[in-house]
């Protein structure tokens, strides 16, 4: 396994990467603080991957069969995924938002800070002190890493983590959403849930071409569920079936407090719960 890497970016950011992680964070106080915590992260960070690593075969199990693990990050993860049971679902659909929650958890025991975020590869862990308020760009279209929007983050939003899911992200999915985006007070449960909506964003249609995860990724903790290979052709019907399927399992998410918010989106089609609507692609 090669060792982390560590540098500093434009803009006061910092990139750590390590095998399939890649984060970047910037956090914003007084410069002693910000250098403590920035510090903090640094010597946490070699311990992740190795960590996770060691805990794969219980992580790719479902959460039916109560997978146990002991790394902490691990551990964040099965917390999240526990939130949504009895869907199917397995703890590694929490793991970019768990890892992005526990080195935002590093920075913040370090020092006190006024704003922090950890972005890992998208799935972002926030902070917001009193009075502080953070903007995050939000992507209309996930192909082309369009922005559309801002996100304005104050500490009584409760905002606390961002996550998008779908079929064109990093991992293999069970639905046709090109993109569902969750608002919750963590990134680990941001995370699962915007698998799982993504998920029921669906519908059993000609124009849609699957095939089993395992044939595609022979690790992949969904085995030989099928998953999405291609979309095309969708009838504008079966397009707004496929969202609505979505969005209600979003607002039983919302109505019971597991998330703030969602937006999802399938082609030309929107639909949204618990924040404004962005603008048409």
């Amino acid at each position: 396994m090669d060792p982390p890497a560590i540098r500093r970016l434009s803009g006061d950011r910092l990139h750590l990467s390590h095998g399939p992680i890649d984060v970047v964070l910037r956090a914003w106080g007084a410069a002693a603080a910000v250098r403590a915590a920035e510090a903090s992260v640094v010597a946490a960070f070699p311990d992740i991957l190795p960590g996770l690593a060691a805990e794969l075969p219980a992580l790719r199990r479902p959460m039916a069969e109560s997978p146990r693990v002991t790394h902490p990050v691990a551990r964040r993860m099965v917390a999240a995924c526990a939130r949504f049971a009895p869907i199917f679902v397995t703890p590694m659909a929490a793991v970019a938002g768990a890892v992005a929650d526990a080195l935002l958890a590093e920075m913040l025991r370090a020092a006190p800070l006024a704003r922090a975020y950890v972005n890992d590869g998208g799935d972002i862990a926030l902070h917001v002190a009193p009075g502080e308020l953070l903007a995050i760009g939000l992507a209309a279209d996930p192909a082309r890493l369009a922005l559309d929007g801002a996100l304005h983050v104050t500490a009584g939003s409760g905002i606390g983590g961002v996550a998008t899911s779908g079929r064109f992200g990093r991992s293999l999915s069970l639905g046709i959403a090109d993109a569902v985006t969750v608002l919750a007070r963590d990134a680990a449960t941001a995370d699962a849930a915007a698998t799982l909506i993504a998920n029921a964003v669906d519908i059993d249609s000609a124009g849609v071409r699957r095939a089993p995860a395992r044939s595609l990724d022979p690790d992949s903790d969904l085995g030989d569920r099928l998953v999405t290979v291609a979309v095309d052709g969708l009838m504008p019907a079966e397009l707004a079936a496929a969202l609505d399927a979505g969005l209600a399992l979003a607002e039983a998410f919302r109505a019971d407090g597991r998330i703030l918010g969602a937006a999802l989106r399938l082609g030309d089609g929107l639909r949204v719960t618990g924040l404004p609507a962005p603008p048409p692609p």
